[in-house]
């Protein structure tokens, strides 16, 4: 099994250390969005007393030609904190700060996507939309391959795994528990977790998180699962096809709603977001991965679970359509639905803020309005 080194390093020799005490000071870990768009970076600084809010935070910068966001010649970007939580690695009162990034000039850097979705987020404000991520990844050794699987060969197929239990077909379970304690302590939304139907491939889910911060708790969530993963020697990847050929890849369904949505009726409501939906496919197609589509060619291929990149589609209970409707929603004429369309590498500031100019704002075209 490729674990890394680090993996191999006492850890009970770490803890002596971590439980010094460390009088009124603070360790803060300021944690951002690299060029690439699916990276994440973080470094610390130390705080005189413990932040009560995230105005106690003050800005910080960092060398943006090391992270794919800057020319050498002009290499500091801004750190801009915008949301805080409970660090699960150092315990109280350490916390992990989310932040945006600005460039020299103060313009955000063009990975930057939670600027402009919080704008459209305070925007539709009155109508309480409601999002509820659920994230697929796969545990895979530092040489790439799966954890778990044979190193010359694949496991059994696909039938076992999907809720699994047992040495036989549920692969690195204790990374999965150990990163859903850690979200909870962290006070990041996790609201579930289960095996995938890929041998190693594993699903959170984050919400129901209103607006803008739906986006902050999933990419606290992926930062905290990285660290996990890094404490266990393995590495979590949200590649949307990890394994080509016949197995599942990994998606970032997400389940949204408004008010009007969730009160009797509602179902109506939900009908016209889908077919807005249908007639912008192409645009959302480019907003749920972060290469513009390239990445989820290869997983909405019509089978395993998907529907066609080419197609929009929906349906009631339907796995395979772009937009399912639930069974439960169908029956009782109000709720929510699931975009199934959404990459597992997706930037989620720009999954909900395409689903709230399409839905909500009425946009059409092939590009967003600039407000």
């Amino acid at each position: 099994m490729a674990t890394s080194a680090s993996a191999q390093l006492s850890k009970v020799v770490k803890r002596q250390y971590m439980e010094l005490p460390q009088g009124d000071q603070v360790q803060a870990m300021y944690i951002w969005i690299d060029g690439t768009g699916e990276g994440l970076r973080c470094k610390t600084r130390t705080l005189d007393s413990e932040p009560k809010s995230i105005e106690d935070f003050p800005e910080w910068n960092f060398d943006g030609s090391s992270t794919y966001q800057s020319e050498g010649s002009n290499s500091d970007m801004y750190l801009i904190p915008s949301a805080m939580f409970r660090d699960p690695f150092r315990k109280d009162p350490n916390k992990l700060v989310f932040c945006e990034v600005l460039k020299y000039n103060r313009k955000p850097a063009e990975t930057n996507h939670r600027l402009t979705c919080k704008k459209v987020m305070e925007m539709v404000d009155h109508q309480s939309p409601w999002f509820g991520m659920e994230q697929e990844y796969t545990i895979l050794g530092t040489d790439g391959h799966p954890f778990g699987w044979p190193s010359n060969g694949f496991p059994g197929p696909q039938g076992p795994y999907y809720c699994g239990v047992g040495a036989d077909k549920a692969y690195g379970r204790d990374i999965v528990e150990a990163h859903y304690r850690a979200c909870l302590y962290a006070g990041v939304m996790i609201c579930g977790t289960n095996a995938e139907v890929m041998p190693a491939q594993w699903e959170f889910q984050i919400g129901p998180c209103e607006g803008i911060n739906m986006g902050d708790h999933l990419w606290v969530a992926r930062f905290i699962l990285h660290r996990v993963c890094e404490d266990f020697g393995v590495v979590a990847s949200f590649d949307p096809k990890p394994i080509p050929g016949n197995w599942n890849g990994a998606g970032c369904h997400t389940n949204f709603s408004t008010k009007e949505m969730r009160e009797d009726g509602g179902l109506k409501c939900i009908e016209e977001c889908i077919e807005k939906l249908g007639k912008r496919h192409n645009y959302h197609i480019r907003a749920y991965d972060p290469k513009g589509g390239l990445d989820n060619a290869r997983r909405l291929t019509g089978h395993h679970e998907t529907s066609n990149i080419h197609e929009f589609s929906a349906g009631v209970a339907n796995r395979g359509a772009s937009i399912r409707i639930p069974r439960t929603v169908g029956q009782e004429k109000k709720g929510y639905f699931e975009d199934r369309r959404p990459s597992a590498n997706c930037d989620p500031y720009a999954v909900t803020e395409a689903l709230i100019r399409t839905c909500l704002l009425d946009e059409e075209g092939e590009e967003p309005v600039d407000y």
